[in-house]
């Protein structure tokens, strides 16, 4: 003779699995969405220094045209005057470009240095300039502290590299220098105002006048 077990105790067990496997359900769920999470953190690509840099585009925030623009040091006395017929900066060199420009600097000796180009590429604070195209730099005739008189001083070639602070042109592209009545020619120069030395190289070629 058989028995046959009543259902209920079987559905009974059933359910209590069942409440037990609840009383975690959170915690599980929980733990699966960390997962996840981490996952997808390491999956998604990041973006680093080099995609920031590539998303950056060269373009002009801001410009104008037809300005004149005057610095003065904290004495008051006048330091620069820039024109051009338009000048745009560019934030991400942070440099400023200037189309025509023509530039008179003042040394803390009140010496004039003007420039000149079909254009010029400044830093932020204006201490150097490449001008590019036709350009000259003349620093005017001065008188020493001693009585010495310096000559009119005259750079000229396609592109020179003006440092304003230290009084400093250079040029690594033909370039023709006349102080005076001597002229001079190279394809390479440096010259440092305060040091009163020029360095000429490449094929160096010159014209000394006998003075008086």
């Amino acid at each position: 003779m058989s028995a046959v077990l009543p259902a209920r105790p079987a559905w009974s067990l059933v359910r209590a699995a069942w409440e037990r496997v609840a009383v975690y359900l959170p915690v599980i769920l929980m733990g699966l969405m960390a997962l996840g999470t981490y996952w997808l953190a390491r999956n998604t690509p990041a973006v680093g220094p080099d995609e920031a840099r590539r998303a950056e585009v060269h373009e002009p925030d801001n410009f104008m045209r037809r300005f004149s623009i005057k610095t003065f040091d904290p004495s008051g006395r006048l330091k620069s005057e820039v024109f051009g017929t338009e000048t745009r900066h560019y934030p991400d060199t942070d440099t400023i470009e200037i189309d025509q420009p023509r530039i008179r600097s003042f040394n803390i000796r009140g010496e004039l240095t003007v420039a000149t180009a079909r254009l010029a590429i400044s830093n932020a604070d204006g201490s150097e300039v490449q001008l590019i195209g036709n350009a000259v730099v003349i620093r005017e005739a001065v008188t020493g502290p001693g009585g010495q008189v310096r000559p009119r001083l005259q750079f000229r070639g396609e592109f020179l590299h003006a440092f304003m602070d230290s009084e400093r042109v250079a040029s690594h592209k033909p370039v023709e220098l006349t102080r005076g009545d001597d002229r001079f020619s190279a394809d390479v120069m440096q010259y440092d105002n305060l040091e009163q030395v020029m360095q000429l190289q490449g094929r160096v070629r010159g014209t000394l006048v006998p003075g008086p």
